[in-house]
């Protein structure tokens, strides 16, 4: 089993090994199925999309950006095809781990994508996509969100006021 500091470097890890352009132990790119993988280097013109991840608490959130064209956006499976490309990096990502550390990596899908479409031209586009995955075997970890966000304010705000009160110094002298 390993430490949660142990998982978070692995995946550090398999991420510094993952730039566009790296090569694996035999000398070969690593493919991790983006676009910019496919057709020829110099020929054909390069795709620019890449991959990242984020840690919250006890998740991992990948994220993908990439370039596009309009007519791929108004694909009705477009958000599909940018979560399939998400799950193919959490795919790349297990299987490096496994090969770098030993150890699996569980990681279980949390919520939907959250993708963002925005215009550059009347003919390009580009989409940044999130996806949070809940990391299995990281003990130790406060999961984030628990309770609501007010109600851990207005604990916040009554242990503050709480601190003001007391008794009155002795070099005050002024009325109330």
């Amino acid at each position: 089993m390993a430490t949660t500091l142990e998982i978070v470097r692995g995946i550090s890890q398999v991420m510094a090994n993952s730039y566009d352009g790296a090569l694996d132990e035999k000398g070969e790119s690593i493919k991790v199925g983006l676009k910019r993988e496919e057709g020829h280097v110099i020929n054909d013109s390069r795709v620019m999309d890449g991959f990242g991840v984020k840690f919250h608490g006890d998740k991992l959130i990948i994220t993908y950006h990439g370039e596009c064209d309009i007519k791929e956006v108004q694909n009705p499976a477009y958000e599909s095809e940018i979560e399939g490309m998400i799950q193919q990096v959490a795919t790349h990502l297990k299987k490096e781990y496994k090969k770098l550390t030993g150890s699996g990596l569980s990681l279980t899908k949390d919520a939907d994508p959250n993708v963002l479409v925005q215009k550059m031209s009347n003919v390009r586009t580009w989409v940044q996509a999130q996806m949070p995955y809940r990391i299995g075997g990281m003990s130790g970890v406060d999961t984030m969100g628990e309770g609501t966000p007010e109600d851990r304010l207005e604990d916040n705000i009554k242990k503050f006021l709480e601190l003001g009160k007391g008794p009155k110094p002795k070099n005050v002298t002024r009325k109330n």
